[in-house]
């Protein structure tokens, strides 16, 4: 009897044991923003195939699941992995291979970092650089190119201003590229002082330049995109974007993706063009468990700092320009009309409060009520106090970055003046329309770092804490929906919170360990926040 009453234990243990559900990781002793629907706060997670398997209390999944590896974080704040729904992900791996001007106090200050990079690569054909912003100089206005000459006389020089939308180049490049007085592109500008270009182009003018500048191969490319996987997975990004890429560049993230070079998540939306519209109108949108291709990258205007933001009024420090449109109205009807007859979503880039005008109300007369469509409105960052609740009327998404308001802050009311400013980087106001907001960084523009726009929507200050209580704090956001915007609100705006964008059962199992909890740091902290681990599809990439 009494042996049968050990074998009857021994069996009811084994049974136990085989009776457990098989895992691949046992996460535990953390404290886990799971960003779901209730925005529940676990402490342990099981993992399975690259997937979230159950999300709960430690002691309840260990009665239940037996894992191969069981990872104690003692207490480590665990996030989504953070996704980045408006960036430059191939831009970034372009930028790594150029002088960095970011942060130049001066126009010496850029010739000075230039020098230095012209020692390291002095067979470059083109010395080409991105990061300037004549705003943080001593004299504001747009550099001319007489220094920019002496300093380099024989090598063609090309900087991108930190925005994106104006280019500073040296005579060189101006005869290569037959750029005179005469030169105009529509939706662009080819600055002209004492009758000659003082070398700075705007906007579509910077064409002129491009066009002559030897552009990197695919082999280039796919080494520049390796390099920025190193730079985001770093700072717990998982997911980011390409906020306008072309076919063959999206051909070759895919690529890299499914050789496993290419670990992080991508959401590519494809450049504006004829040839790309037929292309993949005839193809349709297509996703993949690392890639979705399923929105066109529009541009209405230009940038603010560069005043080729489009504006219902003129600039108040510039009142003989209101800025331009980079395409014109009845172009930009017809591609959001080809667009609404597909399954593709329109995203467009709108900084002055009269291309949000425009484009709120073109997609509008299409869209005409609540929908599914997820359009998006890039940057939403001026917007008329008329026009916010389009934003809800018509379920259009404020897709923003809220360190543009921290790096802006110091010069917008001279562009808007006082009244017209309280319009600009309204992330509360957009995001009462529907409940939700998309924060973005449009690095290289900005910091890649997705903390850096953490802190900027809660406290609405820059890396100095400037200004003390914050700007327009009527626009800040609380901490809940801050982590959202960077997590499951960003994968919504992207179609993809299916897939990711919280910590829940069935998702892939992207997710971020840091050395303190943001939300609950104070603020002057949350700059300073490092990454312990970053993991995609349950495998440790940082």
């Amino acid at each position: 009897m009494r042996r049968l009453l050990l074998l009857m234990s021994l069996l009811t243990v084994l049974l136990g044991c085989s009776s457990k559900k098989k895992a691949d990781l046992f996460v535990k002793n953390a404290r886990i923003y799971t960003a779901d629907s209730s925005f529940t706060i676990a402490d342990a997670f099981v993992i399975k195939d690259g997937r979230f398997l159950a999300v709960g209390q430690a002691n309840t999944l260990a009665s239940e699941y037996e894992a191969d590896s069981t990872a104690d974080l003692g207490g480590q704040p665990v996030y989504p992995g953070f996704y980045d729904p408006h960036s430059h992900f191939l831009g970034l791996g372009q930028v790594l291979t150029q002088a960095d001007l970011v942060g130049t106090n001066s126009y010496d200050e850029l010739l000075d970092r230039l020098k230095a990079f012209r020692q390291k690569h002095p067979e470059a054909m083109w010395l080409t650089g991105r990061g300037w912003d004549q705003n943080d100089w001593p004299e504001k206005t747009f550099p001319t190119k007489e220094k920019l000459d002496a300093a380099f006389p024989d090598v063609p020089v090309a900087l991108m201003r930190v925005d994106g939308h104006a280019l500073f180049v040296n005579s060189k490049a101006l005869r290569l590229a037959q750029v005179t007085a005469g030169s105009k592109l529509p939706g662009g500008e080819v600055i002209i002082q004492n009758g000659q270009p003082t070398g700075v182009l705007v906007d579509n003018a910077m064409q002129l330049i491009k066009r002559v500048i030897p552009q990197p191969d695919l082999a280039d490319k796919a080494n520049m995109l390796l390099e920025a996987q190193k730079v985001c997975v770093a700072l717990g990004l998982t997911t980011v974007s390409d906020a306008g890429i072309s076919p063959e560049e999206i051909n070759l993230i895919d690529s890299l993706q499914k050789a496993s070079k290419l670990k992080i998540r991508d959401y590519a939306m494809i450049s504006l063009g004829e040839p790309n519209l037929n292309y993949f109108l005839k193809r349709g949108p297509f996703q993949t468990d690392w890639l979705t291709v399923k929105s066109f990258k529009l541009y209405a205007d230009g940038a603010l700092g560069s005043r080729g933001a489009c504006l219902r009024r003129p600039y108040s420090d510039r009142p003989q320009t209101g800025g331009f449109l980079l395409l014109g109205p009845s172009e930009l009807e017809r591609v959001t009309k080809l667009l609404y007859a597909s399954n593709f979503q329109a995203n467009t880039h709108c900084i002055g409060d009269s291309a949000n005008h425009l484009m709120l109300d073109l997609y509008g007369k299409l869209l005409k009520g609540t929908n599914n469509r997820r359009w998006r409105i890039e940057h939403a960052q001026v917007v008329s106090a008329d026009d916010f609740w389009k934003f809800g009327k018509y379920s259009i998404i404020p897709s923003v970055q809220p360190t543009h308001a921290t790096s802006d802050m110091y010069w917008a009311t001279e562009r808007l003046g006082p009244i017209r400013v309280k319009g600009a980087y309204a992330f509360k106001d957009l995001m009462k329309q529907n409940g939700l907001i998309a924060f973005g960084s449009d690095f290289p523009v900005e910091a890649v770092n997705p903390l850096f726009g953490f802190h900027a929507a809660v406290a609405r200050q820059d890396a100095k804490n400037f200004p003390a209580g914050g700007y327009q704090m009527e626009n800040a956001v609380d901490r809940k929906s801050a982590l959202l915007a960077m997590t499951r609100w960003a994968a919504y705006a992207c179609f993809e919170d299916h897939l990711r964008g919280s910590i829940a059962v069935g998702k892939q199992a992207d997710f971020v360990i840091l050395d303190r909890d943001i939300m609950t740091a104070p603020n002057p902290q949350l700059r300073q926040t490092k990454v312990n681990q970053t993991w995609i599809g349950g495998e440790r990439v940082y």
